[in-house]
């Protein structure tokens, strides 16, 4: 593990050969929601020793339609996130649009997340590295896994070498999504840390009705596989009532399946 990923996780406890994770609703939609995901999977994750990231999007710039939920207000979901991560005693993520949104962004949270459609975007990387947080970068779902090298050199060159690659898919024709688990060793050949992304790599995005749909039932498959091809760490979007949630919820895994999941893939990390 990475020196930099050792000092994220210094205040917990936990297998040094494990995984880690990256786990929480996919916005913050109350502060109920946050603690509750929270406390669930930091117990799960402190009872089976994986070292854990607390994630919650502060607002969803990236929607389909424009009556889709957006979120609660930038300062008091990202106030939530960090009182989240206190409490528990966490690290926590969140994504960020736009150039102007890293330095704010920062004061609150630790891990900053590019999204993928966002990962060529030089201002918001520079700016992002200039913070000094770690720095996890979606690769695109039009882009490979050697191209990300990029990326790569654009935060390196601005002097922050704390850099997570998460591999989320790659767009397969118009409604669906195809992941290349060859993308793992080629963005590790990088010299950084990748994670999978367990769910964003299951939508079905350019819904007819406004509302990206996904593939929940296969996120045990994305991330057994994940685990198998080496991927240090997984990214995966939970929710207690995943029909009931206000963004993502077609790609969300249930809550209460998230530990037979994680025990099943432990497992699996044994041998490889």
């Amino acid at each position: 593990m990475e020196q930099f990923l050792k000092d994220l996780f210094a205040g917990q406890s936990y297998n040094e050969k494990s995984f880690f994770l990256i786990a929480g609703p996919c916005v913050v939609e109350s502060e109920a929601l946050v603690m509750e995901v929270a406390e669930k999977v930091s117990g799960i994750c402190k009872k089976l020793g994986i070292p854990y990231i607390f994630k919650a999007s502060y607002r969803k710039a990236n929607r389909t339609s424009s009556s889709s939920f957006t979120g609660i207000g930038d300062d008091n979901a990202l106030a939530l996130v960090k009182k989240t991560g206190q409490k528990f005693g966490l690290p926590v993520t969140s994504d960020i649009h736009a150039h102007d949104e890293a330095a704010p962004a920062a004061q609150y949270i630790d891990v900053l997340q590019i999204p993928a459609f966002l990962c060529r975007q030089t201002d918001l990387l520079v700016a992002a590295a200039e913070t000094g947080k770690v720095i996890n970068v979606k690769k695109g779902q039009f882009l490979s896994g050697p191209a990300m090298k990029f990326a790569v050199e654009k935060i390196r060159k601005a002097g922050n070498n704390k850099i997570i690659l998460t591999e989320r898919g790659t767009t397969f024709g118009y409604q669906d999504m195809v992941v290349d688990y060859r993308n793992i060793p080629w963005m590790q050949a990088h010299g950084v840390p990748v994670v999978m992304d367990c769910t964003h790599s299951l939508q079905q995005p350019n819904q007819t009705s406004g509302v990206t749909g996904g593939n929940p039932q296969l996120i045990g498959t994305i991330a057994k596989a994940a685990i198998a091809a080496g991927a240090e760490g997984l990214f995966i979007e939970t929710h207690p009532d995943p029909a009931s949630a206000k963004s993502d919820g077609a790609n969300m895994l249930q809550l209460d399946l998230l530990e037979p999941l994680l025990k099943q893939l432990l497992k699996i990390k044994e041998v490889v």
